[in-house]
């Protein structure tokens, strides 16, 4: 029987990218990493199990592992992190002089101490084309340059059942005889042609079909009760373990030209369609605008509740989305918990992997240890299998 892999999250954050491996019973996540207080404090709530070590990742070696819990270098069989995005966000500047862009040197650095079985190195697709596409060229060979067989593929969680567009870089090393497989989608986009090799698979998740049992509230309102009975499999995923009251379902207060310019837009509207004297005099052409309820939502950001950032306000109310509607759309469930201030918790969502996407690919990196696994007891049983040939040979042939 196979032994319970044991895994490391670093830049944890909330928990999204290791959500699917600590849903699953073959997986231990020992330690975390995160240098945000409030994040740290998220992810300790949400993972009991899992000692958190809050500072900067400069600091996180095996030492802390060996001295705290016994657990030497080599016993870590997978590392997981998704280092800050920012420096690489085609949203943000872009500036190669952003030492969060320099973080994957960390983390080349403790995989070079642990030495890990595999890891998963996740960021933004902004990621590919940095300099020209030579930095992500340069941080491939960096891992390639540690033993590792490497490849990468941009995915994007609607693909997988996340109720939204967003498209991820996900890397992954193996020092394992068989081959990583990436989950293969179990969702499509309806507005596309449906060919015969996606037949089977679901239309993608909307918005409406992710909140649409949560309560329309206003701005400055806030409500602890479903305004519906589970109406779908994600919502009833969703409400598993639901607390009695739902949490973080409040919206903030907003001026009044706020929410007259919030009431005037159509649903999937911008500031192009409002009338001239109600027009922000700032902003770009992403931000002042209303999402769509029967689509996936856009890329969720850490300012999902200010409708001055990107695409965030509600479909069918005058205000930006609530923090639980942001959890829903990244996949936490309602009993995930969040900490600190409003501006906290959505920082925690907003920079988070959807656990759908988490749970395909600890999925798929279980399979490929399994498989490993089988060869390595294949291979032993068919070397006890030749040297007992050998052996009764050899006693035939003295007899």
């Amino acid at each position: 029987m196979m032994k319970r892999l044991k895994v490391i999250d670093l830049f944890c954050g909330v928990g999204g990218l290791s959500y699917g491996f600590q849903a699953n019973k073959s997986f231990e996540i020992v330690a975390a990493n995160e240098i945000l207080p409030s994040m740290a404090t998220a992810y300790a709530i949400n993972h009991p199990s899992v000692n958190v070590y809050t500072g900067d990742i400069k600091n996180f070696d095996s030492n802390w592992l060996e001295s705290d819990l016994g657990e030497k270098a080599d016993d870590i069989d997978i590392i997981v992190g998704g280092p800050p995005c920012q420096a690489y966000s085609t949203v943000g500047k872009r500036s190669s002089n952003d030492p969060r862009g320099k973080l994957f040197r960390e983390y080349h650095r403790i995989l070079t101490e642990f030495r890990p079985k595999l890891f998963l190195y996740e960021n933004v697709k902004g990621l590919l084309s940095m300099q020209g596409g030579k930095l992500f060229k340069d941080i491939v060979s960096l891992f390639e340059s540690l033993g590792y067989s490497v490849q990468y593929k941009l995915l994007n969680a609607a693909d997988y059942g996340a109720p939204q567009i967003r498209e991820r870089v996900i890397i992954v090393g193996s020092r394992l005889t068989s081959r990583f497989q990436y989950p293969i989608p179990t969702h499509y986009d309806p507005s596309k042609p449906l060919d015969l090799f996606k037949r089977h698979l679901k239309p993608y998740l909307t918005l409406g079909e992710a909140i649409g049992d949560l309560p329309l509230i206003k701005s400055g309102e806030e409500s602890f009760k479903y305004a519906t009975e589970p109406k779908n499999e994600f919502q009833k995923l969703m409400r598993m373990n639901a607390p009695k009251k739902i949490m973080d379902h409040n919206a903030a207060n907003h001026g009044a030209k706020l929410i007259k310019i919030m009431e005037s837009l159509p649903e999937g509207g911008s500031p192009a369609d409002l009338p001239k004297n109600l027009r922000p005099t700032s902003g770009f052409k992403n931000t002042y605008c209303r999402l769509w309820w029967n689509r996936p939502s856009t890329t969720l950001t850490r300012n999902l509740g200010t409708p001055s950032s990107s695409r965030c306000i509600h479909p069918k109310t005058p205000r930006p989305l609530t923090t639980r509607e942001g959890a829903r759309i990244q996949c936490f469930p309602d009993d995930y918990k969040f900490y600190g201030s409003r501006s906290d918790k959505n920082l925690q969502i907003g920079n988070a992997v959807p656990t759908v996407l988490s749970v395909s690919l600890a999925n798929m990196i279980l399979v490929n240890f399994e498989k490993e696994y089988e060869n390595s007891n294949r291979q032993v049983l068919q070397e006890k299998e030749k040297r007992n040939y050998v052996k009764n040979s050899l006693l035939e042939h003295a007899v």
